[in-house]
């Protein structure tokens, strides 16, 4: 059973994405315990998930809950976007008997990690040194397209950015991306750089080019796709792969440059990391530091992997942490009953077990 202690009392963190649920308790950021995740599928809604991961950690005491997710936090009602959960942050506390509740955008969550992250948990990909005291930025493609950023204060703490920069207007950079602008314009209307940076955008290329050169499309998921590219065994995934990573290169300096983000551009999301050392040579690098008058600039910009196994947990816990010592202006929702006393635990409705 996990208690915490009367000074640090145990939290429960979470990260929702629009595939899986990760869970954990803590302390700090740096002291994440019974980990777990499982297929958002699983269960018929997140009071159920966290019930069931509850009662596989031994129904300990918790204190409140920080909850990253994959979607827009707008207000006390939140319907996932690609997937069927919605809940009443008040009424998800009140179920679950917590001191307070607190949900964030996913991606917030993940910038807020950044600065506990080692050496050990990024690959760098190019670029100098990182630049004290200026803005990092975050992107990462999964099932959709995060963006944040960590902006420096003249007090200490970092402040995060909310952002849905996922959606803003992708832009061609060559005839080839032109026709897949218009491929995309034709079949959805609008075309976000989320219609390009995603597990689905990934196929999406991967379709238009087999079109185009007179192939059937096989039915390939985005993993498959990767993996058929990386290892020389389609040359028509392999180019798909070639021009989403040179897309990624685009967003990511677009960002850089729109930031300042001197220190440092870190790429998270579910694809990235998985593509090894193919990433390190991949047309990514090129395409971020073409920038034309600024290409000097943006070739002094490092970039970064992030291979940590839970940075969204650790940045949820992190909110935590930076909330004892500054509200955080950012885009989140929380529930607290009026007379609630940080640090307290209340007790909670037995657990209803489900199977995972």
């Amino acid at each position: 059973m996990f208690t915490g202690t009367h000074d640090r009392p145990h939290h429960l963190v979470s990260g929702l994405g629009r595939t899986n649920a990760r869970f954990a308790l803590c302390s700090g950021p740096t002291s994440l315990e019974c980990i777990a995740a499982w297929p958002v599928n699983h269960f018929p809604s997140l009071h159920e998930a966290i019930e069931h991961y509850l009662g596989e950690c031994g129904e300990p005491e918790i204190a409140g809950a920080v909850i990253g997710i994959a979607n827009p936090v707008l207000g006390d009602h939140i319907q996932m976007t690609n997937f069927s959960w919605s809940f009443s942050i008040q009424d998800l506390r009140r179920k679950l008997g917590l001191d307070a509740l607190h949900v964030i955008n996913d991606f917030t969550a993940l910038a807020l990690a950044l600065p506990h992250l080692t050496e050990q948990d990024l690959r760098q990909v190019g670029g100098g040194k990182s630049v004290a005291q200026t803005p990092l930025g975050v992107i990462g493609p999964g099932t959709g397209l995060g963006v944040s950023a960590l902006i420096p204060t003249p007090r200490g703490p970092w402040l995060p950015l909310a952002a849905e920069g996922g959606h803003v207007s992708f832009a061609a950079c060559n005839t080839l991306e032109q026709r897949l602008w218009e491929h995309a314009r034709a079949e959805f209307g609008h075309v976000s750089m989320e219609r390009m940076l995603s597990g689905s955008g990934l196929q999406f290329i991967y379709q238009c080019l087999s079109r185009e050169q007179g192939r059937q499309a096989e039915a390939l998921g985005p993993a498959d796709i990767s993996l058929m590219a990386i290892s020389d065994k389609d040359p028509i995934c392999r180019e798909a792969l070639d021009v989403f990573c040179a897309i990624l290169g685009t967003a990511a300096s677009d960002l850089a440059v729109t930031l300042g983000a001197r220190g440092g551009i870190y790429l998270g999301g579910g694809i990235i990391p998985k593509l090894g050392e193919y990433f390190l040579t991949s047309p990514f690098r090129a395409r971020f530091n073409d920038k034309g008058r600024f290409s000097d600039y943006l070739c002094a910009i490092p970039v970064f992997i992030i291979d940590a196994a839970y940075p969204g947990l650790i940045g949820a816990a992190a909110y935590l942490e930076q909330l004892d010592h500054d509200p955080i202006p950012a885009d989140t929702d929380s529930a607290r009953p009026a007379n609630a006393q940080r640090g307290g635990a209340q007790g909670r409705p037995t657990a209803a077990r489900s199977d995972a």
